[in-house]
């Protein structure tokens, strides 16, 4: 803590880290254009920031996955996605079909060797993501931010991946998580984490990236459950807690947070569309990081995972589907 007979020196030094990590200032200089982005998974997630980049900032987006049934999949939702604004009035056919055509499908990680910016968007499994961007720091060109859509890992870990590569000393500075809100073609916000590598120009870019997409970045140090996640989880920890102890019963505990607080969904289906297995796990991350009592996954949450009831996405939560 600094206190009152702190040297002027240090207390500016402090006042520069405090800006560097938390600043909402606008886009200086330093960031770089962005004319080719890559996008490394084509699930419902990256296939929706593959679509905004598209259509919103007009970029040419590579996208990778493994599996071409999941890169089918994932351009039949875009597809989906671009007829119903079609239907809607709100772009012609004939904007669709070029916005379409800037979506190049690939199953190939080479193909992201020409890119300004890439996004990974796989599942939250570290060994998996320290992997890809291992690659990503041999493949990409040197001056190529490369971002990771994690809610959950640390950035800093993520980061000290790319530096195995000993001709390309750079990569740690240049990574970055851009943590898009699901369902990205709705949702406004992103989540800007920073790692303890991640150089002001790669901040600066990621900012001007997401502004392009028409996105409202939100800067969040690198810790235990980032910004959203550190807020959101806990409360709908104790939302479950509440349940299970006879506080109140499920539709009073959604009714009372919609009606009294003007969120769009209470707190358990909220959990639901989440899934119950990723709240679990990120409450997981949290108590066992910050080895804070408050963070202890609730009983039931636990239980409702063992039991498969892992919300929409299985038919049953605390609701049925």
């Amino acid at each position: 803590m600094l206190s009152l007979r702190t040297p002027r020196h240090i207390l500016r030094a402090s006042k520069a880290i405090t800006c560097r990590n938390f600043s909402s200032s606008p886009v200086n200089a330093a960031a770089a254009e962005v004319k080719k982005i890559g996008v490394i998974g084509a699930g419902q997630m990256g296939l929706g920031i593959a679509l905004v980049a598209a259509q919103k900032a007009g970029l040419t987006v590579r996208v990778i996955d493994n599996s071409q049934a999941s890169l089918d999949k994932g351009l039949k939702f875009a597809d989906k996605l671009l007829q119903k604004d079609v239907g809607k009035e709100r772009i012609t056919k004939e904007q669709a079909t070029s916005i379409r055509q800037l979506l190049i499908p690939s199953t190939k990680m080479e193909d992201l060797s020409d890119v300004d910016f890439v996004i990974e968007a796989v599942p939250e499994i570290p060994d998996l993501k320290n992997k890809i961007f291992g690659q990503l720091a041999e493949i990409c060109p040197s001056h190529a931010i490369l971002a990771t859509n994690t809610s959950s890992i640390s950035i800093t870990k993520i980061a000290a991946a790319t530096s195995k590569d000993p001709t390309n000393l750079s990569a740690p500075s240049r990574v970055i998580s851009t943590h898009f809100m699901n369902p990205v073609p709705v949702q406004k916000g992103v989540e800007i984490i920073i790692g303890l590598q991640t150089s002001q120009d790669t901040i600066d870019t990621a900012l001007d990236l997401c502004r392009k997409m028409g996105k409202i970045p939100s800067q969040s140090a690198d810790s235990p459950g980032f910004l959203a996640n550190r807020i959101l989880m806990p409360y709908i920890n104790e939302a479950i807690i509440c349940l299970e102890t006879g506080v109140g019963k499920r539709d009073d505990i959604d009714s009372i947070m919609k009606n009294g607080t003007n969120v769009p969904m209470g707190p358990l289906q909220l959990a639901d569309f989440i899934g119950i297995d990723t709240c679990l796990a990120i409450m997981k991350v949290l108590y066992e990081e910050t080895g804070d009592s408050k963070y202890r996954p609730a009983v039931l949450l636990r239980k409702m995972v063992d039991a498969g009831w892992l919300g929409k996405k299985s038919g049953k939560g605390f609701y049925d589907y």
